[in-house]
């Protein structure tokens, strides 16, 4: 029994971290062009992409390892079934029951993991990733200038470049205009640099080769200055703290605070109290459903006897998003008031939880069970109409070097 145990468990976890890295990787990708347009438009640093990507990470592993989950289980014992090596252990006395030992081994682990990401990992990661959103915005991770276009830098500052090499610290073609209490200031210059200094809230602008126009208040006429190296200090703009983790969001609670928050805070407000229940529960059913994909992967693996179909792989896939959905606007709902949270989202839960246990009783109890036999009868027919409709090609071939040949035999015969 250890020999089929490990050799289940080696059939189960390439296709499980297959599944699992190629659906992380399918999110990530699908991310990217977005928070790449964001970024770029927000006027960031492009290196922010890929802290924004790693923080959305734990989200896309919380939906992608019940997914993998789900199919390795499924792609392993379906290569056991149409190898014939199931119905093999089935006929030495391994039945299901004791083939699902390895598979719920891999179910309870990636469960307690999953776990942990949704009660901790996903809520911190989402705050950082609120929090670099903030910084774009407000520029606190520095602004990229644009070349040939006017540039406000904050609310006093308004700089054109035409041209900038060495990565920014060579900028050539400038005009400036500062507006500070004292006075106002405009000036061109051939080149210039940004220069640090003491002080994190202010940066010297050298400018080289230029004219400077002052004004202010109590001059009778603005003055003029040409000057071959001028320091202009610019004072950055004062950006208020990113909010405490939490506030007005939900997600960004801890599972033990989501609770409190939920049942033990009767001072909360009750749309705070809905929406901290309605979100506990959708993170705790979505999680607890991962005790049964190992049951609904063996029901939909095994494909009828002289068959190949994969419709249950197509079926295992529509099921396991169609959960997910109808929890999201179960959660969204209960948040709302419009539904009672448990109620909403327990009842698809109870639901699924019946339909898989039929599917997994019907194979593993019933000779020759198919739960899914009367969609794999339709979906065979419909197969077979479509053969008719459009034959293969290689019978296209066969048709044609037929007709041509009938062509030839019926030219001979006219010529004799």
């Amino acid at each position: 029994m250890a020999l089929i145990d490990r050799y289940l468990a080696r059939a189960i976890f390439i296709p499980l971290l297959g599944t699992l890295l190629l659906a992380a990787m399918l999110l990530v990708l699908d991310k990217m062009l977005r928070l790449f347009d964001f970024v770029v438009s927000a006027g960031g640093p492009v290196s922010v992409v890929w802290q924004m990507l790693a923080n959305m990470l734990p989200e896309y592993f919380a939906l992608g390892i019940p997914i993998g989950l789900l199919l390795g289980i499924l792609l392993a014992f379906r290569g056991l079934a149409l190898s014939s090596e199931l119905d093999a252990l089935r006929g030495i006395g391994v039945g299901y029951g004791r083939m699902l030992r390895v598979p719920y081994f891999y179910a309870i682990a990636l469960m307690a993991l999953n776990l942990f990401i949704v009660s901790y990992v996903e809520p911190y990661a989402r705050y950082n990733y609120e929090g670099l959103q903030f910084d774009l915005r407000s520029g606190t991770l520095g602004a990229s200038i644009k070349v040939g276009e006017f540039n406000r830098l904050g609310d006093n500052l308004t700089l054109r470049i035409d041209k900038s090499e060495e990565e920014g610290t060579d900028l050539s073609g400038i005009f400036v205009s500062l507006k500070t209490d004292e006075m106002d200031v405009a000036a061109t210059a051939e080149r210039g640099e940004f220069l640090a200094t003491d002080d994190p809230d202010t940066i010297i602008f050298r400018l080289q080769n230029g004219r400077l126009i002052q004004d202010a208040d109590n001059f009778a006429t603005p003055r003029t200055l040409a000057f071959d190296s001028y320091d202009l200090p610019v004072s950055l703009p004062r950006v208020g703290a990113f909010r405490d983790r939490g506030l007005d969001q939900i997600r960004e609670l801890y599972l033990p605070e989501l609770t409190q928050l939920a049942y033990f805070t009767p001072e909360a407000e009750l749309e705070q109290r809905l929406a901290a229940r309605a979100n506990l529960h959708f993170r705790l059913v979505e999680v607890i459903m991962m005790l049964m994909l190992p049951l609904l992967a063996i029901a939909l693996a095994v494909p009828p006897k002289r068959s190949s179909s994969s419709l249950g792989i197509f079926v295992a896939i529509v099921m396991v998003v169609t959960y997910h959905k109808i929890n999201q606007y179960a959660w969204g709902a209960g948040a709302q008031g419009r539904l009672n949270p448990e109620v909403a989202l327990y009842v698809p839960f109870l639901f699924f939880v019946v339909l898989i246990g039929w599917m997994y009783h019907v194979i593993a109890h019933r000779p020759g069970g198919q739960p899914i036999g009367a969609l794999e009868a339709v979906f065979s027919k419909v197969a077979k109409g479509v053969k008719k409709i459009m034959p293969n090609p290689r019978a296209r071939a066969l048709a044609r070097r037929q007709a041509a040949r009938e062509a030839r035999e019926a030219q001979g015969s006219a010529a004799s």
